[in-house]
């Protein structure tokens, strides 16, 4: 009985990594295609094109708040909960620091727009040390929100927005990379390089 149970385990994650080996390639030949999808640029984006230009200080708050961003999806790359929860802290900390006393009236409220659920969600990431699952349903919104914000002000800084085919049961999931490199933040240690490159920020 137990040599059954280990051989259907060892056959499900041999089906699961040939999902994803499938995906990357049919995705790679793709990719012009699917940057343009709806998994490129959230369905539900609260994101208005900035008018006016973009303060220096809200570039610098804004960078800070991508490096916050970026540290917190390298510690879910690694499965270090507790790395991410003090990230998530940082994050919703650098969110609080943008003054939008030099935002356009635009700029202002697609910011606060963004805000509101990004902050919910650093926050949720922040609190729940050691429940791994937990804070990657947390960092998918939270991706979104930063897409987002990314799109309104800019990053100032290269950035690549990735896709996970296999999260949340095939749904998906993108996140944003400092690097052309997959390590996928979702999967974590079990499936790093699962993913595909959808758009590239600059």
């Amino acid at each position: 009985m137990k040599n059954l149970i280990i051989v259907s385990l060892i056959s499900l994650a041999s089906f699961s990594m040939i999902a994803c080996n499938n995906t990357n390639k049919s995705a790679a030949n793709s990719t012009k295609d699917t940057a343009a999808s709806t998994n490129a640029a959230p369905a539900d984006a609260k994101l208005t094109t900035a008018k006016g230009g973009v303060d220096p200080k809200t570039t610098a708050s804004v960078k800070e708040m991508v490096g916050n961003y970026l540290q917190l999806k390298n510690a879910l790359t690694k499965d270090n909960s507790t790395d991410a929860a003090t990230t998530g802290k940082a994050l919703l900390t650098s969110f609080a620091k943008l003054d939008q006393s030099v935002l356009t009236p635009t700029q202002k409220k697609s910011f606060t727009d963004i805000a509101d659920d990004a902050k919910e969600m650093a926050e949720h990431i922040g609190m729940s040390g050691g429940k791994l699952p937990h804070q990657r349903e947390h960092f998918d919104m939270l991706s979104k929100d930063m897409y987002d914000l990314v799109k309104l002000f800019g990053a100032a800084q290269p950035l690549f927005v990735d896709h996970c085919p296999m999260y949340n049961d095939k749904k998906g999931a993108i996140w944003l990379s400092e690097t052309k490199e997959i390590k996928n933040p979702y999967m974590g240690s079990g499936m790093s390089t699962c993913g595909t490159i959808q758009e590239e920020l600059k």
